[in-house]
């Protein structure tokens, strides 16, 4: 049997209260939550609006480029994930996540209001894309933080299941967004929803970042970094000590994310909406449906990421994933030919049993990336390896899924696409040995330094 007082220590202190744990999980979910409501609610918009608003003058074209700016932001993920890595090391994990909530419901609002290509010409695209740029910044600096403050406050023994906290507020903001959106449009049908009614899920943003902004000031400090400023010994420059000493472990965990990643942004990135609700596509489905059946196989993949992190406390993180990849792998085998039927019924159940396996190869993710790295660098490690892993896997597979059905005019393309990215998150799991437990504060840094890559010595 465990001894429990050992259970309720980490890095040689005692644990902070059940009660504290208890407050950080519902603050790092709510926060999640609403800063991917935001994100997800342009992923969407841009896979059913905004190619006729905002990008009309490019013909044919609109759809593609539209989903190309969601993309945009998946570039300056690195550039938030590097800000807030620096800032995350150097000054606590608090006060980023603070910021980076501000920052996407500010950007997020502001599309709300934007006037439209008929009524500022390119000026209206060009707005767009910068407020997108912002989401970026800020979904590439929230991540880190959230994960850290949860896995940092969490016993040993139960990293796995307090780490899918914010991981679960990924599955609630694509919920939220996708019942929102739905709502929206049954309330605001036809055209009247093309004119107006999409902006309705921006403005929204505010009531939620000030929920949000109330929740996160009320939690207090990571123990670990607390524990790193009492001791005077943060890292100056973490960034470059990260990519000195684990350059190649930063590239190996993000194509762990990138796996996932590019299977989960069929729904996220909005390409499985607007393929299913196209007029012109081989489905034509009415827009309401299909985001209903989006949020159902949203609550599923909530449900799959909770289990997983519970899961991998108890197997290992690395068993977790590889259980994932293979759910995953069966779920893109049954997607396309499901969603090809035309029966929303189908559809829907295709996107749930995908979210099981999306859960999967998720849930655990958090307590896995913090185990990897250095209490003095984690921020950094953790940042940026997601960063990394949502441009190598998520930012531009609704494009490149669009691209592949209008070269080869079959889904099957990208079912072999997705197939292959899975291939390559099963590949880089494997390359990576499992840390569940490991001491994480500062007292050993040395053990956490060592590499945990399964190729080096």
């Amino acid at each position: 049997m465990s001894n429990p007082a050992q259970d309720e220590r980490i890095s040689g202190r005692t644990a902070p209260p059940s009660s504290d744990r208890r407050r950080v999980a519902f603050a790092t979910v709510v926060g999640t939550t609403v800063e991917w409501y935001d994100f997800f609610v342009y992923a969407s918009a841009a896979g059913l609006v905004f190619g006729k608003l905002f990008f009309s003058g490019l013909g044919a074209n609109s759809t593609l480029v539209s989903f190309a700016t969601v993309g945009v932001s998946f570039l300056f993920r690195p550039l938030g994930a590097f800000l807030a890595g620096h800032f995350g090391d150097k000054y606590g994990r608090r006060v980023v996540l603070v910021l980076t909530l501000i920052l996407m419901g500010a950007a997020t609002t502001l599309i709300g209001v934007l006037p439209t290509f008929d009524q500022i010409g390119v000026l209206a695209p060009v707005l767009l894309i910068l407020l997108r740029i912002l989401q970026g910044i800020s979904a590439g600096g929230e991540w880190g933080g959230a994960v850290l403050m949860a896995v940092e406050h969490a016993p040993p023994k139960r990293r796995g299941l307090f780490g899918a906290s914010p991981q679960i507020g990924v599955p609630l903001g694509l919920l939220l967004a996708s019942g929102v959106l739905a709502l929206t449009s049954l309330l605001v049908p036809g055209q009247a929803f093309l004119d107006w009614g999409w902006r309705i899920p921006f403005l929204l943003s505010v009531g939620l970042i000030l929920v949000g902004h109330y929740v996160r000031r009320r939690v207090e400090e990571s123990p670990v970094f607390r524990e790193i400023a009492e001791r005077r010994e943060r890292t100056r420059t973490p960034i470059i000590q990260l990519f000195r000493k684990h350059a190649v472990l930063v590239v190996v965990a993000a194509l762990v994310f990138a796996g996932n990643n590019a299977v989960g942004y069929m729904t996220t990135g909005g390409y499985i909406q607007n393929y299913a609700t196209n007029p012109k596509g081989p489905i034509g489905l009415d827009r309401g449906p299909v985001l209903w059946a989006v949020t159902a196989s949203a609550a599923t993949w909530l449900i799959s990421t909770w289990a997983a992190g519970a899961v991998s406390d108890r197997i290992g993180r690395r068993r977790t994933y590889v259980v994932g990849w293979i759910a995953q792998l069966a779920g893109i085998a049954v997607l396309f030919p499901l969603v090809d039927t035309g029966n929303i019924v189908l559809l829907a159940l295709g996107l749930i049993i995908l979210s099981v396996g999306l859960g999967f190869t998720y849930g655990q993710q958090a307590a896995f990336y913090a185990e990897l790295f250095p209490a003095s660098i984690r921020f950094s490690g953790v940042s940026i390896s997601y960063a990394l892993g949502a441009i190598l896997g998520g930012a531009f597979a609704p494009t490149i899924a669009t691209a592949l059905v209008d070269a080869t005019g079959t889904s099957v393309s990208v079912a072999v696409y997705l197939a292959g990215m899975t291939v390559v998150g099963l590949i880089a799991t494997l390359l990576l040995r499992d840390r569940s437990g490991i001491p994480l504060g500062p007292d050993h840094e040395a053990e956490q330094a060592v590499s945990p890559l399964r190729f080096s010595k």
